[in-house]
């Protein structure tokens, strides 16, 4: 790990929120075999790859269920400067963020990296930093690619189930409290 970072960035499915089964009700709802279903797309791209309207998965997604991983919400209040950038559409998005009351400096969904994966460059630009002021969290390996592309160091939510049986290269955080100590 480079200095202390000055933000923390954040994937937010799988990362800060427990999600896999509500992302994945609404393809099943759909008609779309479970084996087909795989994490860390953009969801418009994912929609199209099976072959399922954006606004009819849109719908069917319930944003009432997903929860927070343990620790993380504690956590946040904790942590002066985050942000979220996520594959997922903004309606959803928001909406889980509003119910649990979650105020990132910057959020930035599918929309603004027009409906393709995301990428940490913008983010970066809006907030005007450098790769050097910040550490990504995420859970998948398109995350770990978003940091990558532009030199920040990065670092995997362990707390979630899949990565820690997936056990990635790199630093593997194991509760959200050791975020305060990327700062």
């Amino acid at each position: 790990m480079k200095a202390p970072a000055k933000v923390l960035v954040f994937d937010l499915d799988g990362t800060l929120i427990d999600s896999d089964d509500a992302l994945i009700a609404p393809f099943l709802e759909l008609g779309i075999d479970r084996s087909d279903i795989t994490f860390g797309h953009a969801v418009a791209e994912e929609c199209q790859r099976l072959g399922i309207s954006l606004d009819d998965y849109v719908d069917a997604y319930d944003v009432r269920i997903v929860q927070p991983f343990d620790g993380v919400a504690e956590v946040l209040t904790e942590i002066p400067r985050w942000s979220v950038f996520s594959n997922k559409h903004p309606r959803s998005g928001r909406a889980e963020l509003n119910r649990l009351g979650w105020q990132p400096e910057l959020v930035m969904f599918s929309d603004e990296f027009d409906w393709a994966h995301k990428r940490l460059g913008p983010v970066l630009e809006r907030l005007q930093l450098t790769a050097n002021d910040v550490v990504m969290i995420g859970d998948s390996l398109g995350d770990f690619n978003c940091a990558v592309e532009v030199g920040c160091d990065f670092a995997w939510a362990g707390w979630n189930p899949r990565v820690s049986s997936e056990q990635p290269e790199g630093l593997i955080l194991e509760q959200p409290a050791d975020l305060l100590g990327l700062l």
